[in-house]
């Protein structure tokens, strides 16, 4: 019995200590294109528990599923890293690809195939809970003629489970 009190005790412990984590993130969209509308954006970013650890640096699989304001949609999946700055800052960085699907406006990013870059800096606030900053581009990295990009600027908010 006390083996099997052991073991779960462990599994839990390393559960707690590689957390997932959602983050949802509030912002604004730039779009290159001049004939494009900018726009508010919302962000929901779910990253898994890391599957491999160098130093400092945490990577994991990560989706996200962004829209803004003009009825734009990006879903997307990858990977993500989290590096451990100190105790309480950390950076983070992913790279999804993922479909674009334009509402209504004319904000055409050339193609649905579009690629998401992320780059954030963050302040843990408790165990569980943080507050970052990050800039994203998605971009079809010019696999079709037309490739305006767009850069959206948000305030996140990471929640550890």
């Amino acid at each position: 019995m006390k083996p099997l009190i052991t073991l779960g005790a462990a599994l839990l412990l390393s559960t707690h200590l590689s957390a997932q984590e959602l983050t949802l993130g509030l912002g604004y969209a730039d779009y290159s294109d001049g004939s494009a509308i900018d726009a508010s954006a919302v962000e929901l970013e779910y990253i898994s528990a890391p599957f491999r650890h160098y130093g400092p640096l945490a990577v994991s699989f990560g989706a996200v599923t962004a829209l803004d304001t003009e009825d734009n949609v990006f879903i997307g999946a990858g990977l993500a890293g989290t590096y451990e700055i100190t105790e309480r800052w950390f950076a983070q960085a992913s790279l999804m690809p993922g479909v674009f699907v334009k509402g209504p406006s004319q904000n055409d990013l050339g193609q649905p195939l579009e690629f998401r870059s992320l780059l954030g800096v963050g302040y843990r606030l408790t165990q569980s809970t943080s507050l970052s900053l990050a800039i994203s581009h998605k971009s079809n990295a010019s696999l079709s003629p037309h490739n305006p990009g767009v850069n959206t600027l948000t305030l996140r908010y990471h929640h550890k489970f």
